[in-house]
């Protein structure tokens, strides 16, 4: 295993994501030095991307318990599960892509508490599978407090993922995320009452999944569809469709080939289709 070097030159050939961070952390260091101290510390004294994340995760986790002893358990996680970090930066780079209100790599790292909270979670569910089940618990309670985005830790979710504002998102514990999927803030995906077993939606990839939609129940929401915001969906939607309304229904083609990642959430008419 090669062990990477911290210069931001010898990092570029191994690791663009870093890098890049690590340039707009130094520039935003240069321009506003009250935070240098911050900057410094949560980048640019950290070896590796996975060691900032641990420190910025850990340091928004502590309270009950202190963060290096989150931290550590945040190294364990990775040491059991490297392809965290790969995951990780493929969100960094997802909320770079699809939110324009997102400038540099940065920012997400920093300040975006929906990419935070997915990192956290992250870290959870590798302590779930670990059977350090308290401590995961802990996690998604911390996260649910500081971050108002409430994850099972069991629930899997997969890498290129875009949560939009990161406010009151709710993901239950048999739920199933694939990968480049976006959702916005106050999406639940839950179940339909108090039964146990597999009982959480199933989204699979390239979903977009609009601001206040409720999936509830062990539904299938078919790869690079469109959920409406607002809508409660409560049955399976098929692959490549737009569904819309309480209770939701078809109401045309998801209108691109990765709603996800063109992140539009219009409903356009489709007269060949009869939509309105």
């Amino acid at each position: 295993m090669v062990r990477q070097s911290t210069h931001p030159q010898s990092v570029a050939s191994l690791d663009p994501v870093w890098d890049r961070i690590r340039e707009e952390a130094q520039e935003a260091a240069k321009k506003d030095p009250s935070l240098g101290g911050f900057i410094f510390g949560a980048v640019l004294n950290q070896p590796r991307f996975e060691d900032a994340l641990m420190h910025r995760l850990a340091l928004r986790m502590a309270n009950a318990l202190s963060a290096e002893l989150i931290q550590q358990a945040f190294q364990d996680a990775l040491d059991a599960d490297p392809a965290i970090g790969d995951a990780a930066r493929a969100d960094v780079v997802a909320v770079y892509e699809r939110d324009p209100a997102c400038n540099r790599y940065l920012e997400p790292l920093l300040y975006f508490k929906g990419f935070q909270a997915i990192q956290t979670h992250r870290m959870a569910h590798q302590l779930w599978k670990m059977d350090r089940r308290d401590f995961a618990y802990y996690l998604q309670s911390r996260s649910s407090v500081v971050y108002g985005v409430d994850i099972h830790p069991a629930a899997r979710i997969g890498k290129g993922i875009f949560v939009d504002h990161g406010h009151a998102i709710v993901i239950g514990e048999t739920a199933v995320v694939e990968d480049n999927v976006s959702l916005m803030q106050e999406v639940t995906l839950g179940g339909t009452g108090k039964a146990t077993g597999d009982r959480h939606p199933k989204i699979r990839h390239g979903v977009l999944i609009g601001s206040g939609a409720k999936i509830l129940g062990n539904i299938e929401i078919g790869h690079c569809s469109r959920v409406a915001a607002g809508s409660v969906v409560l049955h399976d939607v098929p692959p490549n469709r737009t569904v819309a309304g309480v209770p939701a229904k078809v109401v045309g083609y998801a209108g691109c080939a990765e709603p996800a990642l063109v992140m539009d959430h219009q409903l356009k008419a489709e007269p060949s289709q009869g939509v309105e």
